[in-house]
């Protein structure tokens, strides 16, 4: 199976200070992978590399076969309309209603008419659960509403690549646990490839297929979940034994 993503030896410097040291790893089609890690290990940089906000000072990172060099040229922008994000904080624009924010991309980026755009925006909001919030403003929504229709703009132009960073960040359980329900439908319903930064166990356990665990800038591990929770000892394991801590 080819990657959708190729990451080779990418190494990546701020001036003196190397912050991730030859990363390698592999992301396959429709799969849910999980970047996780203690705060500064590196998350936020790998995603950002991958999607050409930083430019490596070695190595590679292929998207769909091609290698993003220059995040300014028509085929970058042509390999980068093939990826959604899902911001933090849903960065959603707060003088637009909701169907106004899902419409944005595709206004910028097809030639559409009007009433085509009308009836895509409609379909993404039915694809996040929203069907009757288009007329309303993001201050109108509450958290996990916002996440959703900031996901449902991540999906407008039907990438198969979708990164989400901290999904669950601010949530309560329940909307944290109905958003991940979501991220597994829409995997299930678009065959899309799912990155996902969090460190949330429940949602770990709930969507990951498969993980990547950063520390200091390197792999400790990259594969399975089941893999991951069966180690013994070690940052992996004390990771993941955050669980049992957290519910005495």
């Amino acid at each position: 199976m080819t990657p959708v993503i190729e990451i080779k030896n990418l190494v990546v410097k701020y001036g003196e200070k190397t912050v991730l040291h030859g990363i390698t790893s592999n992301f396959f089609p429709s799969e849910i992978r999980i970047v996780l890690g203690i705060s500064g290990c590196g998350k936020t940089t790998l995603l950002k590399s991958i999607v050409g906000l930083i430019r490596p000072t070695a190595g590679s990172v292929h998207i769909f076969g091609q290698e993003l060099l220059d995040p300014d040229t028509a085929q970058a922008h042509a390999l980068l309309k093939r990826v959604g994000v899902l911001f933090q904080n849903g960065a959603l624009l707060g003088s637009m209603t909701v169907a106004e924010n899902i419409a944005l991309p595709l206004a910028m980026h097809t030639t559409l008419p009007p009433e085509i755009i009308d009836e895509m925006v409609q379909i993404k909001l039915n694809q996040v659960d929203l069907p009757a919030a288009g007329a309303l403003y993001p201050q109108e929504l509450s958290g996990g509403m916002r996440k959703r229709a900031a996901l449902a703009r991540a999906l407008a132009l039907d990438p198969p690549l979708l990164f989400c960073d901290e999904p669950s960040a601010g949530l309560d359980p329940v909307t944290s646990a109905g958003l991940d329900e979501l991220l597994l439908k829409l995997r299930e319903m678009l065959g899309i490839t799912i990155i996902v930064v969090t460190h949330e166990l429940f949602s770990i356990e709930k969507i990951a297929d498969n993980v990547i665990f950063l520390q200091n800038g390197k792999v400790l591990f990259d594969g399975p979940l089941a893999a991951a929770k069966a180690i013994g000892q070690g940052p992996v394991a004390d990771f993941f034994a955050r669980k049992e801590s957290h519910h005495r």
